[in-house]
C-alpha cells in the first residue's frame, strides 16, 4: 500500500459496499473461541492487521485458527515461547491481558512505537486489584506490559472512565476467578463482550441498577460457537458521512452492525439532517441489529454532540467531516480521550478540518467546527493512524474538485486495506484520479 494517497473531489459516490467486519467483535470472538472446548466456526472477521495480530496471540497460546475455524484450549491456554506482539492493536494488549491473567504463568505484552506509549493503567488497576502481578513503564503502565497470572478473585468494579476495553479485560479476567466479577458502567459502552460470552454459554447478566449498565459474571467454562461477523459500523461510518456531504451520492452500506453503544453516529447524523435508511438484514447465525444503510446526500446542520453518544469515539473524525460542512457550529463536548488514541486524535481534528478550509477550535476538552459552505483540496498527515487517514480521503472526497494528498495513508491497512479500492468503486475513479 502506498503510503499517500492522492483524491479528486467533488464526484459523486454510487453503489453497494460491503466494509470489513467489525474489529471489535472479531477481537473477541477470536480470544473466546481460544478459551472454548471444541471448534468455533467465524466467518466475516476483519481482514486488518490489528485483529491478524489477535489471531496470531491466540495460536501463540495453543489455539488452531485455520480460515474460518478456531480450535480451542478449553481454558488451559498454552505458556508463550516468547512475547506476545500486538502491533498498533490497543484492543489486543488490553483484551490479551484478561484473558492471561488466569492462568499459571507470566507473559510480556509487546507494541510498535505507537502503542508503546499508550497507558495500560487502566487495566493494569482492576487485574492488581483481583490478584493479578502487572507491571509497565511508569506511572501509566506503559508497554511492554508483564502480566503475572494465578489464582484470581472476583471484583465488584466501576471503570473511572468509560471504556469497553476496560470492561472486557476485567469481565474476560473474570471467566477464571473465584466468585462474581461485577463491572458498573455509568455511561454504557459497546456490549460485544457480553454479547458473545452468552453466545458461549457463560453465566452471564445484564441489568440496569441505579442509572447504571451492570454486567455479572461467575467463572464460566465456554462452548464453541458459530458466528458471522457483522460489517463493522466504525469503518460504515466513513462511506455513511461521505455520501451525505458529496452532492448526489447515493449508497447503500451492506450488512452494517447497528446495536446500542455503537450506533451513535447514525444518531447524530440524522439529528443533523442526514438522509439515513436502516432496513434489516442478515442471518440467524448474526448478532442482533444488523442493517443495511441506505444512505443519500442531504444539507446538514450544527448540533452538540456528547462523547458518551459516540462510545469509542472512534468515528469523530469523519464526523468532525461532516461538522464542517453543517450550518452552523457544532460542538464536540468531552472529547479528551481523543487525545490517547493511536494519535493525538483531540489535535488531529483540529488539523484535519483546517487542512481543507474548515474551522475548528479547542475549548478544554470540547472541540468547536463551525461549518463552511464547501471544503478545498488540502494535504494532511496522518500521523499513522488509520482513521484520521480514511477520515482524510473523506473531507478529500467532498471537495468541489481537484487534488488532495493524504500522507501516513499505509496505516489503512490497520483496518481496512480495502478502503482505497471501494473509493474506486464508488466514484469510479481511473487511476488518474485516486492513487499514489
Amino acid at each position: 500500500m502506498t503510503d499517500v494517497l492522492h483524491v479528486s473531489g467533488g464526484r459523486p459516490l454510487q453503489g453497494h459496499v460491503r466494509v470489513p467486519g467489525d474489529k471489535s467483535i472479531s477481537h473477541r470472538a477470536l480470544l473466546l473461541a481460544a478459551l472454548a472446548s471444541g471448534r468455533s466456526v467465524v466467518r466475516g472477521l476483519s481482514d486488518g492487521e490489528d485483529v491478524a495480530r489477535t489471531g496470531r496471540v491466540i495460536e501463540a497460546l495453543g489455539a488452531e485458527h485455520r480460515g474460518t475455524e478456531i480450535h480451542g484450549t478449553g481454558g488451559a491456554l498454552r505458556r508463550p515461547a516468547g512475547a506476545l506482539e500486538c502491533g498498533n492493536s490497543g484492543t489486543t494488549m488490553r483484551l490479551v491481558a484478561g484473558v492471561v491473567a488466569s492462568q499459571p504463568f507470566g507473559v510480556e505484552l509487546t507494541g510498535d512505537m505507537s502503542l508503546s506509549a499508550r497507558p495500560m493503567d487502566r487495566v493494569a488497576e482492576p487485574l492488581r486489584a483481583m490478584g493479578a502481578v502487572v507491571s509497565g513503564r511508569g506511572e501509566r503502565c506503559l508497554p511492554p506490559l508483564v502480566v503475572g497470572g494465578g489464582a484470581l478473585r472476583g471484583i465488584d468494579y466501576t471503570p473511572p472512565v468509560a471504556s469497553a476495553q476496560v470492561k472486557s479485560c476485567v469481565l474476560l479476567a473474570g471467566l477464571g476467578a473465584h466468585g462474581t466479577t461485577v463491572v458498573r458502567e455509568p455511561v454504557p459502552t459497546r456490549r460485544h463482550t457480553e454479547e458473545l460470552l452468552a453466545r458461549c454459554g457463560a453465566k452471564v447478566e445484564e441489568q440496569e441498577l441505579a442509572g447504571a449498565h451492570v454486567v455479572r459474571l461467575e467463572p464460566s467454562t465456554l462452548e464453541a460457537f458459530e458466528l458471522d461477523i457483522p460489517g463493522d459500523p466504525s469503518q460504515a461510518a466513513f462511506w455513511v458521512v461521505a455520501a451525505t456531504v458529496v452532492p448526489d451520492s447515493d449508497v447503500v452500506v451492506e450488512g452494517v452492525y447497528c446495536g446500542a453503544g455503537r450506533r451513535g453516529f447514525l444518531d447524530v447524523l440524522a439529528r443533523m439532517g442526514a438522509h439515513v435508511t436502516e432496513v434489516p438484514s442478515g442471518s440467524a447465525r448474526d448478532l442482533a441489529d444488523v442493517r443495511d444503510v441506505h444512505v443519500r446526500s442531504a444539507s446538514l446542520h450544527a448540533t452538540e454532540v456528547e462523547a458518551a453518544e459516540v462510545t469509542g469515539l472512534d468515528e469523530v473524525p469523519v464526523l468532525a467531516v461532516a461538522a464542517a460542512l453543517a450550518r452552523g457550529t457544532t460542538v464536540l463536548k468531552g472529547m479528551g480521550e481523543l487525545r490517547v488514541k493511536e494519535s493525538d486524535r483531540f489535535a488531529g481534528v483540529i488539523e484535519l478540518v483546517r487542512a481543507f478550509g474548515g474551522s475548528a477550535e479547542a475549548d478544554g476538552d470540547d472541540l468547536a467546527i463551525t461549518g463552511v459552505g464547501e471544503l478545498r483540496p488540502g494535504q494532511l498527515s496522518s500521523g499513522g493512524d488509520h482513521r484520521m487517514a480514511m477520515a482524510g480521503a473523506v473531507a478529500a472526497l467532498a471537495t468541489g474538485g481537484g487534488d488532495s494528498a493524504i500522507a501516513g495513508w499505509a496505516a489503512v491497512a490497520t483496518s481496512y486495506p480495502g478502503f482505497e479500492a471501494h473509493l474506486r468503486s464508488l466514484a469510479g475513479f481511473g487511476a488518474s484520479e485516486v492513487g499514489a
